[in-house]
C-alpha cells in the first residue's frame, strides 16, 4: 500500500509541477496579460494546495519505504530529496505567492521578469532531479530495465 501511495503522489507531485512550468511558459511567451495573471491565480490557488500534499505525502511515504532499503539507488534518490524540498520551500513556493500578487497587481516589471526565470530554472531543476527519483524508483521496484 505505501508502495502505491508514494508512486501516485510522487507522479500527481511531478505531473502538477509540469503544468506549473508549462502553464507559467506558454502564457509568457503566448498569452495575454490577463491568461498571465489567471495562471499565476491558479498555481497558487488551487495549485499550491494540490502541490503541497503531494510533496508531503510523497515524502513520507519514501521515507518508509527507505528504511527497509538500501543500496545505491535509494542513496541516490536520498541525496536528491533534501535539494528538491529546499527548492520548493525555499524558492518555487515563495515566487509563486510573489508572482501572483505582482500580476494581480499588473506589475509586470524587470523584478516580474526575473524571478518569473528564477522560477522558471527552478522548477525545471525540479523536474529534472524528480524525474531521476522516478527512473530510479522504476528500476528498484522492476518495472524498468536495470543498467
Amino acid at each position: 500500500m505505501t508502495q502505491r501511495i508514494h508512486l501516485l503522489a510522487g507522479v500527481l507531485a511531478t505531473l502538477i509541477i509540469a503544468s506549473f512550468f508549462s502553464a507559467s511558459l506558454l502564457s509568457e511567451l503566448l498569452g495575454s496579460t490577463q491568461t498571465i495573471v489567471a495562471v499565476k491565480a491558479l498555481i497558487v490557488m488551487p495549485g499550491l494546495f494540490l502541490l503541497i500534499p503531494a510533496i508531503a505525502a510523497t515524502g513520507v511515504s519514501g521515507f518508509i519505504l527507505s528504511k527497509s532499503r538500501q543500496g545505491r539507488l535509494v542513496a541516490a534518490k536520498k541525496k536528491r530529496m533534501p535539494f528538491i524540498a529546499a527548492n520548493g520551500v525555499l524558492i518555487l513556493v515563495p515566487c509563486a505567492i510573489f508572482l501572483h500578487r505582482w500580476a494581480a497587481a499588473g506589475t509586470f516589471d524587470t523584478s516580474f521578469y526575473l524571478v518569473q526565470g528564477l522560477e522558471l530554472l527552478a522548477g525545471a531543476t525540479n523536474l529534472a532531479l524528480m524525474g531521476l527519483n522516478i527512473r530510479d524508483g522504476m528500476k528498484m521496484s522492476g518495472r524498468s530495465r536495470k543498467s
